[in-house]
């Protein structure tokens, strides 16, 4: 049933942001490092340095770090419950409260709520869940999952096959589900000389159209994808891209999986990316931010038909033989309210929309800077992607190897980047201020600077 990847073209194209070739060397510059506190954006090593944390941690700490307030909930929670599971007709107070609201919060094609622990276990999920529930529909060739290039949806078995990154499926044998990747929707990067992005977005939708027809609609469970790409690179969608996906997938009765891991709870500073582009989700996945990462969590949110659907067969066959030890854990949950409420209270999605415009407009004076081939972004995620030469967008060789030096200038200058091979990301807390975002900026720049010279005087560039 497995899919391989579908050329070597494949392979060389989405390679660049990989960087296996800069982790050691990363590693001998830079650390361990110990991180042994943290205080708003920033972080603290063992030694006192202070490095602004220009990721929110793994795209996520949405409060900034050292919040009291989430603190004060947790440990208030692990007095009262410290742990229940929800088996057998079992729940808890923090876990049903959280349900709520997410309903209320997020678009209203989804209604219903499943807590995992991780994004990478909340994608599984939705694979084995829209598979009972095309099974019990009684359509059980409807199993395939349309996915893409540079996606990434998780790091398990089943959410690492929908990852569209050949090193996630290197010597795993990967994929092991039925997954198609299609091209990877970034113009810059995968247009074709004298194509437009409006004739590039309808080249993908074609694409889609071509691949449904050469699979079969009546395989294809669900197209998945994030709305806005995170770890391959933050990689906006072409405009069109997503009403055109939804339209062809609707036609053909395929449903839509959003996964907002990266994006929900006001990175583009609209509460989700669906609502920013437009998407009417059957699914919706969010991890990440919804807890700011002070506890592991995540939640599938589905339609009310899927639910019942799935509530049909189970009540048919006796039982839903799926869930974990700590789903809905009372304590996670009791954090993540309190984290969705500090978010609610501060306006920190207004702020990720007012902070994230001057992100944009400072990184744009990087345009110009030898080493830069494109700036990118929305609200508070942005990219600045390094080339070997801005005429022709040609990448290093190797790949990563100007932004593994960049990563180790970032820390020099006490900011933490991240290199996504020679792509820099950037994804500050949602309570970043603006003028947090110019220091951030300026010390990127210091570092970005610094790159330049160290590649000038190792003759990687002229």
């Amino acid at each position: 049933m497995s899919a391989a990847l579908p050329n070597s073209v494949y392979a060389r194209d989405v390679e660049y942001i990989l960087h296996p070739v800069t982790n050691a060397r990363r590693h001998e510059e830079t650390g361990p490092i110990v991180i042994d506190r943290g205080e708003g954006i920033y972080v603290f090593d063992d030694q006192g340095k202070q490095y602004i944390e220009a990721m929110a941690g793994l795209w996520s700490v949405a409060v900034g770090f050292g919040e009291k307030r989430i603190a004060d909930a947790a440990y208030a929670q692990l007095q009262k419950l410290p742990y229940y599971h929800t088996f057998s007709h079992k729940t808890n107070e923090p876990s049903v409260d959280l349900a709520e609201t997410l309903v209320k919060m997020t678009p209203a094609s989804v209604n219903r709520v499943f807590f995992t622990n991780s994004g990478s276990e909340a994608n599984d999920t939705v694979v084995k869940l829209i598979w009972y529930y095309n099974n019990a529909r009684g359509r059980p060739e409807k199993k395939k999952f349309l996915s893409r290039q540079n996606a990434y949806h998780g790091i398990t078995m089943v959410s690492g096959s929908l990852t569209g990154l050949p090193v996630n499926h290197r010597d795993f044998d990967l994929p092991i589900i039925p997954v198609r990747h299609l091209t990877c929707p970034h113009y810059w990067r995968f247009g074709q000389p004298g194509e437009t992005e409006s004739q590039f977005t309808e080249r993908l939708a074609q694409e889609l159209e071509d691949t449904i027809a050469a699979e079969g609609a009546d395989t294809i469970a669900a197209f998945i994808g994030e709305p806005l790409m995170g770890a391959g690179g933050v990689l906006p969608p072409p405009e069109g891209y997503w009403a055109r996906v939804q339209e062809i997938c609707r036609k053909h009765d395929i449903l839509i999986v959003a996964d907002e891991v990266i994006n929900g709870f006001g990175r583009l500073g609209t509460t989700f990316a669906c609502e920013y582009y437009g998407i009417e989700p059957d699914v919706l996945v969010t991890s990440k931010q919804i807890a700011s990462s002070y506890a592991p969590l995540a939640a599938v949110l589905i339609s009310d038909a899927i639910y019942q659907g799935i509530a049909d067969n189970t009540a048919k066959i006796g039982t839903l033989g799926h869930g974990f030890t700590t789903t809905g854990h009372p304590v996670s949950c009791a954090i993540a309210n309190e984290n969705l409420a500090i978010i609610r209270e501060r306006n920190l999605v207004e702020n990720a929309a007012r902070s994230g415009a001057v992100l944009q407009e400072e990184l744009k004076r990087f345009r110009d800077h030898p080493l830069v081939g494109d700036v990118r972004g929305v609200g508070l995620i942005a990219a600045v992607e390094l080339v070997a030469d801005k005429a022709t967008k040609a990448r290093f060789d190797p790949v990563g190897r100007a932004g593994g030096t960049l990563f180790v200038k970032g820390h020099e200058h006490g900011v933490i980047i991240r290199a996504i091979g020679d792509q820099i990301a950037f994804c500050p807390p949602l309570i970043i201020t603006e003028s947090e975002v110019r220091e951030m900026v300026d010390r990127f720049g210091k570092a970005l600077d610094d790159t330049y010279a160290t590649l000038k005087a190792d003759g990687v560039i002229a």
